[in-house]
């Protein structure tokens, strides 16, 4: 492609942070009105090279225009100027503002308007109501705080779609959206495209959603351009797993990685569970929908986030009032806070990894041992921790430059390693999950999937929501199912597991 018509054209980018080489010389271009899907495994240099693109990281190397004009120095950012819009995949929101005005304040700022609500609601119903209509009109009023992920994930993509931006960066913008909100995002992508001339740069692990909506891809591997400008009809899923460097296939060593990484150190856990939880079966009941989590089982759950999110917060003591009753031995069992059930046996791993998940402050040490410190009743770290903890690093194939480097050198799906690893060593009898597999490749999910499936073969109980349905079909057992509203429809049993079924107990396409 002749660099005058690219709306953007990056050449030789470089990017490093201290001694650890990101970029190593990577190009990328995009026209006006295509959908560019820009694809890698976690830790090729994908965000990284969104965060250069909208002005957050500053390149070491090469050259980047946009519209024809050099970026950088003291041009004007286009993500100031609202020619860039960014879609993060740690949400970039102001939690203790309303969801009118993080929706509204840039379009304001940028015209120099005196602020008004009246104004900002309008704009923010507007800009919602292109992917959930509903949601738009009863929660302009709401501070972002109060909002789930899936709800910030709307406002994020709401706040972009509404900016009158020519460029898109989405990076994995339907992480947290369900079936129908991603096929209502990519509408609006696809009318943008055609009526606005809209140009969109599309990072997602999920093929099915690259296929629906990208027409060409670009492939970053190890920091460098694998592929470029490659059209969507003219490469095979096999093909961009194979440059990616990924396997689409289940890994043969991932099995024994399993067993390696949970029998680290075990011998070492003090017993810390106070037995409130045992090995016994648990019953979870609402009116006449009644579900046993017993050892080594894997449950799924499926259905829009209201659902899976109630359950999820009285399995783990988050909640302080729940219509689900959970009984053990014909006794109700409830949990005063998350760090009670954490002690009581119950691991939790949350998909809001910024907010629930990494302690961004502390260093990687900490962040594996934080399960620990809290099972154990201690504050302070001991020096075997470091030795365990770099067994994990070593046993998960984590690549750091230190123990004590903070998470954020690490790439999203990286860090959602370090949720799972927390836990490993402990074999808590319950373990719940929710959305593990947000923003990791293929690779980062076959390695989770074993890690799973391997403690509940040593008896952990599994809780495991998704809103990918091919995900639950691979890895439950039984799957209870929720409706658009909340309410459970049902339990699916692995004989009636597939994603025809899944997709008409949800109400959600698959």
């Amino acid at each position: 492609m002749a660099q005058q018509q690219a709306l953007l054209h990056a050449r030789s980018i470089v990017k490093s942070f201290g001694p650890t080489s990101v970029l190593k010389g990577f190009d990328l271009s995009i026209r006006a009105g295509e959908v560019h899907a820009f694809l890698g495994g976690n830790g090729a240099g994908k965000s990284t090279f969104i965060k250069i693109i909208s002005g957050q990281h500053e390149r070491d190397g090469g050259t980047l225009e946009f519209n024809g004009q050099e970026l950088g120095g003291s041009s004007v950012s286009p993500v100031d100027s609202g020619a860039i819009a960014v879609v993060n995949q740690e949400l970039a929101l102001l939690p203790h503002l309303s969801v009118a005005e993080n929706i509204a304040m840039p379009r304001l700022h940028r015209a120099m308007r005196t602020y008004s609500e009246r104004t900002s609601k309008a704009i923010a119903v507007e800009a919602l109501s292109l992917i959930d209509p509903h949601f738009a009109k009863t929660s302009v009023g709401r501070l972002v705080g109060d909002l789930t992920l899936h709800e910030r994930q709307l406002v994020e993509i709401a706040r972009s779609l509404g900016s009158g931006a020519r460029l898109l960066l989405l990076d994995e913008p339907t992480a947290n959206l369900t079936a129908s909100e991603t096929a209502r995002l990519f509408a609006v992508l696809r009318r943008l495209k055609t009526e606005s001339n809209l140009a969109v740069l599309f990072v997602s692990h999920r093929m099915r959603e690259i296929r629906q909506i990208a027409d060409v891809c670009t492939i970053i591997r190890d920091g460098k351009t694998a592929v470029d400008r490659v059209a969507l009809d003219d490469i095979t899923d096999r093909e961009i797993v194979d440059f990616m460097g990924q396997s689409a296939e289940p890994d043969q060593r991932t099995d024994s990685q399993a067993e390696e990484i949970i029998q680290v150190q075990t011998d070492s856990l003090q017993e810390a569970h106070d037995g409130s939880f045992t090995s016994e079966p648990i019953l979870v009941r609402f009116e006449d929908i009644e579900l046993p989590i017993g050892p080594g089982a894997i449950i799924g759950l499926a259905g829009a986030p209201t659902g899976p999110s109630a359950l999820i917060e009285a399995l783990t003591g988050i909640a302080k009032k729940t219509p689900w009753n959970i009984v053990r031995k014909g006794a109700p069992v409830k949990y005063r806070s998350p760090s009670a059930a954490a002690r009581a046996g119950v691991g939790y791993i949350s998909g809001d990894r910024a907010n629930r998940g990494i302690l961004a402050t502390l260093p990687i040490v900490d962040n594996l041992m934080a399960s620990r410190r809290i099972v154990e009743r201690r504050a302070v770290a001991r020096s075997e921790e470091i030795e365990r903890s770099a067994s994990l690093l070593r046993a998960l194939k984590i690549r750091a430059g230190s123990l004590w480097d903070l998470p954020s050198t690490l790439s999203g799906g990286t860090q959602q390693k370090l949720l799972v690893a927390r836990w490993l060593t402990l074999k808590p009898k319950l373990l719940v999950l929710e959305e593990p597999t947000r923003g990791v490749d293929i690779r980062t999910k076959r390695e989770i999937y074993a890690l799973i499936r391997k403690l509940a073969a040593q008896g952990t109980a599994v809780v495991w929501w998704s809103t990918e349905y091919v995900e639950l079909v691979e890895l439950c057992d039984t799957v209870l199912a929720f409706d658009l509203s909340g309410r459970p429809t049902g339990v699916l049993q692995r004989a009636d597991l597939n994603e025809t079924n899944l997709a008409n107990a949800t109400g959600m396409a698959a």
